[in-house]
């Protein structure tokens, strides 16, 4: 069993990025679900050569995905959304809050993430959690990321 930081909305923001990055090392954190709005090429290339683990990444609305199209080793990328099954829970995850409530409306996840709207959210709709980990960045609240422990299906806000 493991954890998973949930992560949305970077903006850029690599300062932000690095803290994040020294906290899930610390808790040997190996996957990444980030909701979106990582914004530039640059962004995502420091992410990705800063963590060995693998990044699931679902484009936001003002991400350069045409920048980002190319394959890179431990970057999975979601032009509309992503589904996983880790350690048997079924995630999907996307930037829009729209989105993610039709996700959950399916029935066919256990956690749906989002991002976009840059505030800390959970729900639950038929059991189903709905979860916005709010802003790495810290772009109009408090710069937040999400950790789920797999083996407990607990979430814990992080507040940097």
């Amino acid at each position: 069993m493991s954890k998973i930081a949930i992560i949305s909305d970077s903006h850029d923001n690599i300062p932000r990025l690095d803290q994040m990055l020294t906290k899930i090392k610390k808790e040997n954190i190996k996957t990444i679900i980030h909701c979106g709005d990582v914004c530039t090429h640059d962004t995502l290339k420091h992410l990705y050569q800063n963590f060995d683990g693998q990044i699931y990444l679902s484009i936001g609305n003002i991400d350069y995905d045409h920048e980002i199209k190319e394959k890179i080793n431990n970057v999975k990328i979601f032009p509309k959304f992503g589904e996983l099954k880790i350690d048997g829970i079924k995630v999907a995850f996307n930037h829009f809050p729209k989105k993610a409530k039709k996700l959950a409306e399916t029935k066919k996840y256990d956690f749906v993430f989002y991002g976009h709207t840059h505030k800390p959210w959970e729900e639950e709709i038929d059991g189903i959690k709905i979860v916005n980990p709010g802003t790495l960045a810290g772009v109009w609240n408090k710069s937040t990321f999400a950790i789920l422990d797999t083996k407990t299906q607990k979430l814990e806000l992080i507040i940097l």
